[in-house]
């Protein structure tokens, strides 16, 4: 299907309707599916976002896993896992192929003199949806800059693609002038569930229940980890509404910091600032306690805050005297609930 002059080859420069002539789909959609191929096409425009206060288009920092590409999913107003969006998000599941491509200027003078605004595009790579979390909630300003609800999608290099995606410096997601704060309802974990792996999944879901350090260190018990720090968060934000208390969550993007930042839970009614993780390993532990440090600093709460970590069980006595020296409580489940709730004044 592919012509000699169009081949899917990182650092392409080409343009939708090029594209769309070849492989098909549409032309004016950021998130363009065609049927013709089994593709899904990205188009990432980070500077056209700029303008809307909150861009979240574009790499950020690589993490323990490599490489991250963040995209905003269609929709001006709260966005939802429908039509195009669900196209990308259930793309593995699907079978479906998704090429990423990055705004790169305009068509300008066009061979026969006339002038074109149309965008030239250029050619990044293969990607997945990343199989342990697909995407996060975040808030970002529309086109009548109202703030609403928005996926961002977590993309990452396919591994099993022909080639190995290209990025270049302008790729880089926009580094804030200044520091934001947006309170933001906390979204149930459903929301964010791992649709199943389908053919074009480079991952192999995997178990391996022997002990908690082997499953978080293997793709399948990522995925397993990320789920029950989900289901977890849900369950407590039940709790907590239950008992009448208002939950809530920040969301932080820092001057200077390439990538935004958002707290796991905010306890309103008690002031108190949670990070939930989905093990009880000295690791996460130590990750939940420098999270929270982090976002202390940042956060705008009533004088007073409180630093709690949620895990799914008890971490052990020496994790819980840690927590206990830094003066941060420790909220764990049970079988019957929760254990230290109501916190210690």
């Amino acid at each position: 299907m592919a012509t000699h002059d169009l081949e899917l080859v990182p650092g392409l420069i080409t343009t939708r309707k090029a594209l769309a002539a070849v492989y098909g789909g549409g032309t004016a959609k950021g998130i363009e599916v065609s049927d013709k191929t089994g593709m899904v096409f990205v188009f990432s425009d980070p500077a056209a976002k700029k303008k809307f206060g909150y861009a979240f288009d574009g790499q950020v920092e690589d993490d323990e896993k490599g490489v991250l590409y963040l995209y905003t999913g269609q929709g001006d107003d709260d966005q939802t896992l429908t039509d195009r969006n669900k196209s990308l998000w259930q793309h593995a599941q699907d079978g479906r192929i998704v090429h990423l491509f990055v705004a790169a200027g305009t068509v300008g003078k066009k061979p026969d003199g006339t002038r074109s605004d149309a965008k030239k595009q250029r050619y990044v790579g293969q990607m997945i949806v990343d199989p342990d979390e697909n995407f996060v909630w975040l808030r970002a300003k529309n086109t009548k800059d109202v703030e609403r609800e928005v996926i961002v999608f977590r993309l990452r290099p396919d591994a099993v693609a022909p080639h190995a995606p290209v990025f270049t410096p302008s790729d880089a997601m926009l580094v804030p002038s200044e520091t934001k704060v947006v309170v933001m309802d906390v979204e149930p974990a459903e929301d964010n569930a791992t649709p199943p792996a389908g053919p074009s999944s480079t991952q192999v879901e995997m178990e391996n229940h022997a002990t908690d350090e082997t499953v978080a260190n293997i793709p399948g018990g990522q995925r397993t980890v990320k789920r029950r720090e989900g289901q977890l968060t849900t369950a407590y934000k039940s709790f907590l509404q239950a008992e009448g208390h208002t939950v809530k969550s920040f969301l932080m993007t820092v001057a200077g910091v390439v990538g935004p930042l958002k707290a796991d839970m905010y306890d309103v009614t008690d002031n108190v600032l949670y990070e939930a993780k989905g093990s009880v390993r000295r690791s996460d532990v130590r990750m939940a306690i420098g999270q929270l440090l982090d976002y202390e600093r940042h956060v705008q709460a009533p004088p007073g805050l409180r630093l709690a970590v949620l895990l799914p069980g008890d971490p052990g006595a020496d994790l819980r005297d840690l927590l206990a020296k830094l003066k941060i409580a420790l909220v764990f489940r049970t079988k019957d609930g929760f254990e230290g709730f109501p916190l210690a004044s």
